[in-house]
C-alpha cells in the first residue's frame, strides 16, 4: 500500500448533506500493477521512470488485467436514488444496509437550493443551468422537507402498529439514505470514474465520484496520471472522423520523432503517434 493513502483509511469524506465516502482498505499500488505486468516478484527490479513508462503503455494500449491487481474497498453512505445509478456498475462486490433487518434512518437528501433547476432541453436525463424562480424554489424546498418528515413519521407509526420492517419501509422516498460496502478493482473503478465524474453525470453522483478520485490518485499516482492522459482527458474518433481529419492534415509538415520528444512526448509515444497519422493517411488514399 502507498504510504500516502494511509491517512484516508477510515477517514470520512463528506458528500452531500448526510453522506460520505470512507476508504476501508486497499490492496496493491502502482508497484503491484507493474509486478503483474512483468509477471515477476519483488520490488526495485526497474526504476520509477521505467515503471511509469510501463503503466502508461498498459493504459494507452488497453492492457487492462494488470490494473485488476489493485483493489479498493469503500464504505459509502448515499441517497437511494444515487445508489440505483451506482449499482449499474455490476463489476463490484456490494453489501448494502438492509431495511428488512434494521430500521431505516431519519435522513433524507435535501438538495441545495442552487441545485433546483429546470429540465435540460439538450440532455433529456439531466438538469439545465437555468435556475427556477425564487418563489418556485422555496415552494419545492418546503414541500420536500414536509414530505420527508411526513413519510418518516408514517413509517415509524407502521412499526409501532406492529407492521414488519420489510413492508413498513415502502412509503419512504428515494431520497432516504442507505449505506454499503463497495469493493472494486482499479480497472473497473477507472471505468466508473470516467462516467461518474464526467460533467454530464448527475451532480450528486459526481460529488461521490470526485471524493473517490481524491483517494485513488493518492493511492496509485502513476496509474492515475495515465488514466487522466489516455482516458479521462482524451478523445476518440470514429473511422469517418479519422478520414475527415486525414484530409485536413498537411502530411508534408509532419513533425519528426525528435520534434515530438522535445514537446514532452516520450520516444515510444512519438513513434506511435506518427504511425497513427500515417495509418489515417493510408485509409484515405
Amino acid at each position: 500500500m502507498n504510504n500516502n493513502v494511509i491517512e484516508y483509511i477510515e477517514k470520512e469524506i463528506p458528500c452531500l448533506d448526510h453522506g460520505f465516502v470512507r476508504l476501508i482498505d486497499v490492496m496493491g499500488d502502482d508497484a503491484a500493477i507493474v509486478q503483474a505486468a512483468r509477471v515477476s516478484y519483488g520490488k526495485g527490479t526497474k526504476s520509477v521512470t521505467e515503471d511509469r513508462g510501463l503503466i502508461r503503455y498498459l493504459m494507452r494500449h488497453k492492457h487492462t488485467s494488470p490494473f485488476e491487481m489493485v483493489e479498493f474497498k469503500f464504505h459509502v453512505k448515499l441517497p437511494i436514488f444515487i445508489a440505483r445509478q451506482w449499482i449499474r456498475h455490476r463489476t463490484a462486490n456490494v453489501n448494502e444496509y438492509s431495511g428488512r433487518y434494521s430500521e431505516m434512518k431519519d435522513e433524507f437528501y435535501l438538495p441545495e437550493k442552487s441545485q433546483l433547476r429546470t429540465q435540460s432541453v439538450v440532455n433529456k436525463q439531466g438538469r439545465s443551468d437555468e435556475k427556477l424562480e425564487d418563489d418556485s424554489v422555496q415552494i419545492i424546498y418546503d414541500k420536500l422537507s414536509n414530505s420527508f418528515e411526513e413519510s418518516y413519521s408514517e413509517y415509524k407509526e407502521f412499526l409501532e402498529l406492529g407492521l414488519a420492517r420489510e413492508i413498513a419501509r415502502i412509503n419512504l422516498p428515494l431520497s432516504n439514505y442507505t449505506e454499503w460496502y463497495w469493493k472494486i478493482d482499479l480497472h473497473n473503478l477507472f471505468h466508473f470514474l470516467r462516467l461518474r465524474i464526467d460533467k454530464h453525470a448527475q451532480y450528486e453522483i459526481q460529488v461521490y465520484g470526485n471524493a473517490i478520485a481524491e483517494i485513488v490518485k493518492t493511492a496509485v499516482p502513476l496509474a492515475w496520471e495515465a488514466f487522466e492522459d489516455y482516458i479521462l482527458n482524451s478523445s476518440y474518433f470514429s473511422s469517418i472522423e479519422n478520414k475527415v481529419l486525414a484530409e485536413l492534415i498537411d502530411y508534408s509538415k509532419l513533425p519528426s520523432v525528435d520534434d515530438l520528444v522535445q514537446k514532452g512526448i516520450s520516444k515510444r509515444e512519438a513513434i506511435e503517434l506518427i504511425e497513427k497519422l500515417n495509418l489515417m493517411k493510408s485509409n484515405v488514399t
